[in-house]
């Protein structure tokens, strides 16, 4: 009852954390790893921005999979 007061009337606890991590990956675990790789595009595209590159983000993906055949 504690961590049930706890969870509804401050910051949850690490019990309720691993419940509420534990819910979202059964809700979206099959679209997490898609979605890990988008968000990782982006800020590799952020970054470059940042900086000012100006190479293509589709020559950055070609090289990440010569780079991945290249390693297997």
């Amino acid at each position: 009852m504690f961590t049930l007061l706890g969870f509804l009337t401050g910051l949850p606890g690490p019990v309720e954390m691993l419940i509420v991590g534990a819910i979202i990956l059964l809700l979206f675990g099959n679209r997490l790893p898609s979605a890990m790789r988008s968000l990782g595009r982006s800020v590799v595209e952020f970054k470059k921005g940042v900086r000012g590159d100006t190479e293509d983000s589709d020559q950055v993906e070609d090289k990440s999979k010569q780079e991945e055949k290249a390693s297997k």
